[in-house]
């Protein structure tokens, strides 16, 4: 499988690690009243499902960045690769 790096272009997949569900970037706020259920859903109940998905990879055996990458989970077909950082800060979350 290729990812297209959004800076580096065209790379195997095995210089990557896969490190789960996107959803991952949208961290619960500690400070909010139920922060401990937010924190159990965040760390335990994921979903898995056929067709389109947003994952996280790792470019570990390159500039090591972390990306976005909305898979198709039956076709493996690649439709958006994006910077992790960018789609953070489209959230809301900078740091």
């Amino acid at each position: 499988m290729i990812i297209d790096h959004p800076l580096l272009g065209p790379r195997d997949s095995a210089e990557f690690v896969y490190l789960g569900d996107a959803c991952l970037i949208e961290r619960p706020d500690w400070q909010d009243e139920n922060a401990l259920d937010a924190f159990h859903d965040y760390l335990y109940l994921r979903d898995n499902p056929a067709g389109e998905h947003r994952e996280l990879w790792f470019h570990e055996q390159g500039d090591r960045s972390w990306l976005v990458v909305t898979r198709n989970t039956l076709t493996h077909e690649i439709t958006k690769v994006e910077l992790a950082r960018d789609v953070a800060r489209a959230l809301g979350r900078s740091k």
